[in-house]
Parts: C-alpha cells; sequence; structure tokens
C-alpha cells in the first residue's frame, strides 16, 4: 500500500485515532544553530565468557568499522557524537572520515572528510562519557546515506551498542580503511551501531528536532532490512514531502525496552535514559512516546539460565505506568518539550494482561496529561478483535507491524504537530 493510500485510509479512522490536546497545536519557538539530524539510543552488551549469537559483537581491533546513517535534517556542517557511556574501559579511536555513501561500503569519490576532536584525528573517550567531534564542513542532505568510517584501537572491542539497527554495516579486514572508496576491504557485515550516537547539524534556517522514543515498535523491528520503513522513516518522508526542511526526525527506539526496568539486553529502562536520550538531544521541541507493553509482558515470561534478557521479571500494574508517564511528561515540560503520547499498539496478550494495557491506553487517551495524542491502537487493531493486530498490518508475529502497518502510524501523526508549517496554526 503506497503511503498516499494510507493517507486516506487513515483519515477515515481519525475521529478514532487522533486525541487533540490544548498545546499540542500552540506556536512551537525553533531554535537557531545546531540541531541533532540522527540518533541512536545504544544499550550495553551482557558480558558474558561464551554469549548467544545474537549478543556476539564483532571483532574490531585494528579494524575499520563503516557505519551507514540517514540524517533527517539537512545543514552545512555537522558534529558527530563518539559515546562510551556503556563501556568498561577506554574508547580508543585512531582515526574517522565522513563521505556520502555509494551503496554497501562504498563511498562516493572527493566527498570524504576528516574527522577531528580538538584538533586532532584520534580520540580517547573515557568510560561513561560522550564526546562531540569539530564542526566538519560538509554540505550534509536530509535522506541521502553516509558513511562513517572509524579505525579502532588495537585492542578495541564493541561493548554496547545499538542492537536493532535493521541497517547493514561494515567491518574492514586489519588496518585502516578509513579513506577506501571501494568496499573491498569490507567483509563482515553486522545489523548493528556502536559508538556514534548522534550526528547534529548546522541547519541552515531555524529548525527543530521530534523525537520518537519507546521500545521495539519505534524500533522499527521486523520492518525491511536496509530500507528505512520503520515508522519515523516514513514520518520524516512525510514532512520532507510536504515542503518543510527544518524538522528532524530521530528514532530513540529500543527492541525490548521498558518504562520503569532495566534489562541485560534491552537497555536500560526508558524513565533513566529519557534524559540523555530523548530531552538532551540538540533543538527538540517535541517527543512522541510509546513505551510499556514490556512492562506488561515480561513478568510472565518464564526465567530463564544463563542469559535471562526478561530479566527483572517486576510485575506492573497499570498505575504504575501511568505514574511512570507521568514523571517523564514533567521532566519534559520543565525543558520547555511538548509530548505527544501514543497507546499502546495490539499485542495478542491473554485477558490479564490485556486489561492493564487497555487500561493505560484509555488513560493516555482520557488523562489529559499529554500535549496531544496519537492512537496507533486504533490504526492498527482489528476492529472485530481488539486485541489483535489488522492482519494485512501484521508482520507474522501477532506483535510488531509490517512495512505497511509502520507506514499508517506515521500517517497518523499530524504533521501540523510537529513541523514549520504547522506552526502557531
Amino acid at each position: 500500500m503506497t503511503v498516499r493510500a494510507l493517507v486516506t485510509s487513515v483519515a477515515a479512522l481519525c475521529g478514532a485515532a487522533l486525541i487533540f490536546g490544548g498545546a499540542a497545536t500552540g506556536a512551537l519557538s525553533a531554535p537557531t544553530g545546531w540541531v541533532t539530524s540522527w540518533a541512536t539510543g545504544l544499550q550495553s552488551i551482557p558480558e558474558l565468557t561464551d554469549p548467544p549469537m545474537l549478543y556476539r559483537a564483532p571483532d574490531v581491533g585494528g579494524r575499520t568499522v563503516r557505519e551507514i546513517v540517514y540524517p533527517t535534517l539537512s545543514g552545512r556542517a555537522v558534529r558527530i557524537r563518539m559515546s562510551n557511556i556503556y563501556g568498561r574501559t577506554p574508547l580508543e579511536v585512531a582515526d574517522v572520515r565522513i563521505a556520502q555513501s555509494a551503496g554497501g561500503a562504498s563511498v562516493r569519490s572527493g566527498t570524504s572528510m576528516p574527522v577531528t576532536f580538538g584538533g586532532r584525528t584520534s580520540i580517547v573517550v573515557a568510560p561513561g562519557r560522550e564526546v562531540d567531534s569539530d564542526p566538519i564542513a560538509i554540505d550534509m542532505h536530509a535522506g541521502v546515506p553516509y558513511a562513517i568510517s572509524i579505525l579502532a584501537g588495537a585492542q578495541q572491542r564493541v561493548t554496547a551498542w545499538h542492537r536493532v539497527a535493521n541497517q547493514i554495516n561494515y567491518v574492514s579486514t586489519q588496518g585502516d580503511h578509513t579513506t577506501d572508496i571501494g568496499a573491498g576491504a569490507f567483509s563482515k557485515r553486522f545489523t548493528e551501531h556502536a559508538w556514534v550516537s548522534a550526528l547534529t547539524v548546522d541547519a541552515v534556517a531555524p529548525a527543530a528536532a521530534v523525537v520518537a522514543i519507546g521500545d521495539s515498535i519505534t524500533d522499527g523491528l521486523r520492518s525491511s532490512l536496509n530500507r528505512n520503513r520503520r515508522w519515523p522513516d516514513v514520518l520524516a518522508r512525510r514532512i520532507g514531502e510536504a515542503g518543510d526542511r527544518t524538522t528532524a526526525v530521530l528514532n530513540l527506539g529500543i527492541s525490548g525496552n521498558r518504562l520503569l526496568s532495566d534489562s541485560p539486553c534491552y537497555g536500560e529502562a526508558l524513565e533513566r535514559r529519557f534524559d540523555r536520550d530523548a530531552l538532551s538531544q540538540q533543538g527538540v521541541k517535541t517527543i512522541v512516546l510509546m513505551i510499556g507493553i514490556n512492562d506488561i509482558n515480561f513478568a510472565a515470561m518464564p526465567p530463564r539460565v544463563g542469559l535471562d534478557c526478561d530479566a527483572p521479571h517486576t510485575t506492573v500494574t497499570a498505575g504504575d505506568l501511568i505514574a511512570g508517564y507521568r514523571h517523564l511528561v514533567d521532566a519534559a515540560h520543565r525543558r520547555g518539550v511538548r509530548v505527544i503520547g501514543a497507546t499502546m499498539t495490539p499485542a495478542a496478550l491473554p485477558p490479564e494482561r490485556e486489561r492493564i494495557r487497555t487500561a493505560v491506553n484509555e488513560w493516555i487517551r482520557t488523562g489529559r496529561a499529554f500535549d496531544g495524542v496519537v492512537d496507533f491502537d486504533a490504526v492498527l487493531r482489528d476492529p472485530a478483535q481488539p486485541g489483535q493486530l489488522r492482519r494485512d498490518y501484521d508482520s507474522g508475529d501477532r506483535i510488531h507491524p509490517n512495512d505497511d502497518g509502520y507506514a499508517a502510524m506515521a500517517v497518523a501523526v499530524p504533521l501540523a504537530w510537529l513541523t514549520a508549517s504547522g506552526r502557531g496554526s
């Protein structure tokens, strides 16, 4: 189904799908200067002697890692944020370059630029720290892929990543291949992001960022690999097609993430990472928040010997989740950031868990805590079985949408809440 067709389809649902809050249609005050154009949420990797295949990071010591990113806001210069926020040892990087991608691991000739930190091409980032590069004088274009090539120190390991990148990235054979134009040296592929947590651009006009944050539904799990079909991707394209060039869309979803509990595999609880991953993004003015289904589910998951990704198996009530939501909204409002609440989508839950989901969703719709509400539940549910996804939007696991389902979610978000063209309307 095309986005145009989805607009027509979702418009028919608008009476049920969109609940407007008073502040959501007010004027946005657009910041000037540096605005985050791309970002990802990092998570620690379980530290095990013999981890399962899903949690085995590639060997990067003395090799070049080439990551592909898609900025959502154009600019006349860029800064790259190198993160060791979950590192247990210093992050040692010997060289970094950025270039336009030419597809796969190749880059476009003549576009490669060195990246420096305090004038140096190498950097050591202490555990728990993040460092922004010096400004790089490169024209950055929204929607165009860029390759960031990082030469890792000889003993460097990957101890944190964004595990479900849905993007193929690359590791070279031994040596400095940061200036390579061709893909020949990049023999290893991996589908995670490492070390680079954000790109900020010097925007050509006053601009702002929208942060989409939550769990796997925002992360885009089971969307098409390498095709940018997550709902925040489609939202960014809708904004551009509407003629707005001043609004970035940042995806800070983490698959498996919970609102209230940390996980050994799925990252810090959202209430603990919210300030860093959402509120601290440069130029953020609006947050779209959807979280809670894993809090509801993981309490009922059987404990596993060895790596138990669902631990702790914390039991939550609707009241617990509502209190967590209120905490995040209050934190955002203290920073002058609006929050759009999104209802939790159907997940084929057993009755006792479904009652929690529906109770929280009803509070999201009617509790007036948010500056606006997008009813993703109404968009994706089967009218005949409201606890189930529509079959044509189901990726096959009864929880995660397919590409069409993610596109329908993006179409349900009113652009007037987000874009320059809607400011003051």
